[in-house]
């Protein structure tokens, strides 16, 4: 499936009001683009996980009265779903778009996950970006980057990811709205790819914990 970028008129998707009217112009107008960004993406992926990656648009079926802020797709190494796995998402919200490696709350790899990085804390954190941000939570725009968190913040970050139960993990960049390149398809996907790659041992990591 070709695709065409993103415009304003796409992030302006999240200021429409009311469940059944958002969800509708997200299922006309946002979800064919990621589905588009999905298919163009999967054979990166699963060349460089070295394994079959399958592609899970969100579909927010659970929602029933609050209108989703930030809508994404997801690839993961499961052709039944994502949310239990490590995986990798790139997504939209009002501000802009977003591309990160993510374990969240169903995932039983955290605290492995946590274990393994805090064990080779010396030789990964060194890999990741000053700009990429980090989340402790997929449900909300907060993020700090690595620059912000340094050594000592990531640390206990980690350490949170290891104990809480509900504590979530997410890793990547953010694109504002009105950056050139979100408009523009081809260098999207490398800026994703890229990141991607830039966040393999993260990825590796988790495996291990598994």
């Amino acid at each position: 499936m070709t695709w065409t970028g993103f415009t304003s008129d796409d992030f302006d998707v999240f200021s429409i009001p009311g469940l059944e009217p958002r969800m509708d112009a997200l299922k006309q107008r946002i979800r064919p683009k990621l589905e588009g960004l999905g298919e163009a993406l999967q054979p990166h992926l699963t060349q460089q996980l070295g394994e079959e990656v399958f592609v899970h648009v969100a579909k927010h079926a659970r929602r029933t009265v609050h209108p989703p802020d930030e809508t994404w797709v997801a690839w993961a190494a499961n052709k039944r779903g994502y949310k239990a796995h490590p995986h990798f998402q790139a997504g939209l919200r009002q501000s802009g778009l977003f591309a990160m490696f993510a374990l969240i709350y169903e995932c039983k790899q955290k605290s492995g996950f946590a274990a393994n990085f805090l064990e080779q804390f010396d030789e990964i954190f060194p890999l990741l970006p000053d700009h990429f941000v980090v989340s402790k939570d997929h449900t909300r725009p907060e993020v700090a980057s690595v620059k912000e968190l340094g050594p000592e913040g990531m640390r206990e970050v980690l350490e949170r990811l290891r104990q809480v139960k509900k504590a979530e993990f997410l890793c990547g960049i953010q694109l504002d709205r009105k950056d050139d390149i979100v408009r523009d398809p081809a260098a999207l996907e490398t800026r994703i790819r890229e990141t991607f790659q830039t966040l393999d041992p993260l990825y590796r990591l988790a495996i291990a914990a598994q």
